[in-house]
């Protein structure tokens, strides 16, 4: 098997909670050294963030569920840098390295001597990215930034929940998440940069900036229109029918993508006069009359079992889907056969649970060789590696 594709990267991650650590989890599974830097007092703040907690065989705590979904792969090195003697030790892992994450206050390592303009005399082809709520610019620099307060502020409550109702955030911190990939795709891109000019560079992530990018079509839905989109519940702006459906026994999820889907819709259910009204026969119509769509497609659904409709469905090549709870997600039989759920061996008789990264590659697969560590736990092995260097 080749070498993952950033083997031979060294990543420093002064980062916690979310956006900063998921980038380094991500590169970790593409095959960077990824150190997390840690103060040892406590660790990282999700460390706490339970329960639920990871326990061993011997019921040891081994930190919050929280920490695990974002830290895996790294090595711990517990070292507090406000100290003087801490902070050199840090300076001396980051020369060594190709990348710092990092997501303080703006100008908050700055005492430390850990900002990207002193570490860059030592280190010109230095990537450091510096994830922070509203980026280094602008009024809000200096506010902190909180998903939640993200999801609010950069539109994306606005469009979520019923209508009427009140605003609703997504269910998992998306602003966070989002913004570390894009973080991850800022520094592969910086790194072949670097790779041609031996130049570093300095990356500014923002959580406001990733949230708004992120709204896709509802952003030109309304630069287009001049007219903000609202919340709609589970329906679609632009398509139709494209939402949650009551029938008989619970609820589904109907995806009618196209004109041709319709009609096979229509032929399942015994609505054929549907697919030829013109109220109903396209695309833009439909969304027209969504409400009078809905109104029939309730009536005619009430009569359906769940299971017996989406094999009808499936067999007719119409998207449509349960809804699954997260246990049921990871039980379905696709879950399985793609292996998203792993186990990782701790090497002292531990199997911790994971979730594999989205990303199956032929020549050069993730590696998945360790899970999440133990606060400080690489502590002693990478310093040992920094005194062989400055050797």
């Amino acid at each position: 098997m080749a070498n993952p594709p950033l083997a031979g990267i060294r990543v420093i991650e002064l980062a916690r909670i979310l956006a900063g650590p998921w980038a380094g989890q991500l590169l970790a599974d593409l095959g960077a050294d990824v150190i997390k830097v840690e103060n040892p007092n406590g660790g990282d703040d999700t460390r706490r963030w339970g329960p639920p907690f990871v326990k061993s065989h011997d019921g040891e705590n081994l930190s919050a569920a929280y920490y695990h979904s974002t830290n895996r792969g790294k090595r711990s090195v517990a070292i507090d840098f406000s100290t003087p003697e801490g902070a050199e030790t840090v300076k001396r892992l980051i020369a060594t390295a190709d990348v710092v994450i990092e997501n303080f206050k703006v100008g908050g390592l700055k005492k430390y001597g850990l900002d990207y303009e002193s570490l860059r005399a030592d280190n010109p082809r230095l990537v450091y990215c510096s994830i922070t709520g509203f980026g280094q610019t602008g009024p809000y620099a200096r506010r902190p930034g909180y998903d939640f307060i993200i999801q609010g502020m950069a539109g994306m409550m606005s469009i979520t929940g019923e209508p009427g109702r009140e605003p609703q955030k997504a269910g998992v911190a998306i602003s966070d998440v989002f913004t570390g990939l894009y973080s991850v795709i800022a520094i592969q891109a910086a790194l072949r940069h670097a790779e041609r000019t031996g130049e570093g560079q300095y990356v500014d992530m923002a959580l406001f900036d990733t949230q708004i990018s992120v709204l896709g079509n509802q952003n030109l839905n309304y630069l287009v229109s001049g007219t903000p989109p609202v919340q709609m519940g589970n329906a679609h702006m632009n398509i139709a029918p494209y939402e949650v459906l009551p029938v008989a026994d619970g609820h589904i999820i109907l995806a009618v993508g196209n004109d041709g889907q319709f009609r096979h819709l229509c032929q399942v259910l015994g609505l054929d006069d549907l697919a030829d009204d013109p109220d109903f026969a396209t695309n833009p119509a439909r969304v027209e009359h969504r409400k009078r769509l809905r109104e029939k497609l309730v009536a005619t659904l009430a009569g359906w079992q769940k299971q017996a409709l989406l094999d009808r469905l499936e067999a007719a090549n119409v998207p449509a889907s349960p809804i699954n709870d997260i246990g049921e997600a990871f039980a379905d039989p696709q879950a399985i056969a793609r292996g998203m759920r792993m186990d990782l061996d701790d090497g002292q008789g531990n199997a911790l649970p994971s979730v594999r990264a989205p990303m199956l590659m032929s020549k050069t697969p993730p590696v998945y060789d360790r899970p999440s560590p133990r606060l400080g736990e690489h502590t002693g092995e990478v310093l040992a590696e920094l005194e062989v260097k400055d050797a």
